[in-house]
């Protein structure tokens, strides 16, 4: 039986309802007021867990990054814009408090070794490795060590990479993630048959993280055997933002959890059979 991963009182696997991450990212543009009301959104249409993104900006990013010029609303400069996006430690007091008060999982995507420590400070229920760092094996090495779940995304990674940050992770404890990482990500390059590929190959929950626009491609992700999905969300999709336009807003989110919570009846048990509901209309209308 393939394995399974709990991540705070929900399970994710086979048999099991898919695990639906809202992920707010960056989309509350240093907005404490906004990050919350993004999250009463997604506990409101019935996610499971948001995630947020967790810098050590003078970590991740070298000097000559941070002063290159690049206009924000928080200034003329790259680092500018990443220091205005990154909450304090009251700020997450506040976001952990909210998530408790709306019993709803919360954790982090965190790009360097310092923001882990910083996440272990309010005990999140997991940790999300994001594509741009799956290569990254010390990051994946150090994140182990706090033996909680570790969710990994995929994008722009080769079967090599991805088989390499498993050998370091494992199994136990994983979920894996097929992603393709642009924003918002183009139809035909979604490739959702990488879902079954991976399920085929990895003994572990596989999930999908999703930046299309629309809702179908994450419902089919779904029927295909993702056990988890995760969607960028945001309450207006033109709001400033790189993430924005990759991300669904209220009534879209509404929609997908939807479809996805009803999946279990739409596809049925495979047996075919007559209903009683349509004995009425055997009778009415079968002439031979």
């Amino acid at each position: 039986m393939r394995k399974t991963v709990k991540v705070g009182n929900k399970i994710i696997g086979d048999n099991h309802p898919c695990f639906i991450i809202g992920e707010i990212g960056i989309n509350h543009n240093g907005s404490l007021d906004l990050a919350k009301k993004l999250i009463s959104l997604a506990h409101f249409f019935g996610c499971d867990a948001v995630k947020f993104q967790k810098r050590t900006v003078e970590d991740v990013y070298t000097k000559e990054e941070l002063e290159a010029p690049r206009q924000s609303v928080f200034g003329e400069t790259n680092g500018e814009l990443k220091r205005g996006l990154e909450f304090s430690y009251e700020e997450y007091l506040e976001i952990d408090k909210h998530c408790k008060e709306l019993d709803i999982l919360w954790f982090a995507s965190c790009w360097d070794k310092k923001s882990v420590d910083f996440m272990e400070k309010f005990d999140t229920c997991a940790y999300k490795i994001p594509s741009a760092l799956i290569t990254d094996i010390e990051l994946l090495k150090y994140t182990k060590t706090k033996n909680k779940p570790i969710l990994i995304s995929t994008g722009m990674s080769t079967v090599e990479e991805v088989d390499k940050a498993i050998d370091i992770v494992g199994t136990d404890n994983t979920v894996i993630y097929h992603c393709t990482s642009t924003y918002p990500s183009d139809n035909n390059e979604l490739n959702l048959n990488v879902i079954k590929t991976f399920r085929e190959k990895y003994d572990c929950p596989i999930g999908y993280s999703g930046h299309e626009k629309g809702v179908v491609s994450s419902v089919i992700a779904a029927v295909l055997g993702a056990n988890s999905i995760e969607r960028h969300i945001t309450l207006d999709r033109t709001l400033w933002g790189s993430d924005q336009a990759a991300s669904l807003e209220p009534e879209g989110l509404r929609k997908m959890i939807r479809d996805i919570r009803n999946l279990k009846g739409f596809l049925g048990d495979g047996i075919k059979k007559v209903y009683d509901s349509e004995l009425p209309i055997k009778k009415k209308l079968r002439k031979v």
